[in-house]
């Protein structure tokens, strides 16, 4: 989930900048996103260290603190590895196409369908079978 950046971007007072991507999922409203941080180290006045979160060039509060859905503002939100939510999303479209009434990959995307993810879709890969 991490890679350390070394030197690379550091801004201010950070001595390090470490690297960490996470897929999300709201148990409430079943929003999927998929969120990048760069997570910089810094060390105050009396010898103390902290992190700061950045996304998208603002700092942001952290994630695994008390995650908020982008689509409900709800608090219920299942932290994954990085790549699940597009890893669904593209089996998902997979499974469209191959579905499509009209026989023609584009015909859905020419028809402006957008799909709309429920939880059971991005959860599906997390699943066991019962044996």
């Amino acid at each position: 989930m991490s890679e350390i950046a070394g030197q690379t971007g550091l801004r201010g007072t950070a001595t390090a900048v470490v690297h960490e991507s996470y897929s999300f999922a709201c148990m409430r409203c079943g929003h999927g996103w998929e969120q990048s941080y760069d997570i910089e180290h810094h060390t105050d006045t009396d010898g103390n260290e902290y992190v700061m979160y950045v996304a998208d060039g603002r700092f942001v509060p952290s994630p695994l603190s008390r995650p908020t859905c982008r689509n409900c503002d709800g608090h219920v939100v299942r932290i994954m590895r990085p790549g699940q939510v597009s890893s669904v999303r593209s089996a998902s479209r997979r499974h469209e196409r191959r579905t499509d009434t009209s026989g023609t990959p584009e015909a859905a995307t020419q028809a402006g369908e957008q799909h709309h993810w429920h939880l059971s879709d991005l959860l599906h890969p997390f699943q066991r079978k019962a044996s």
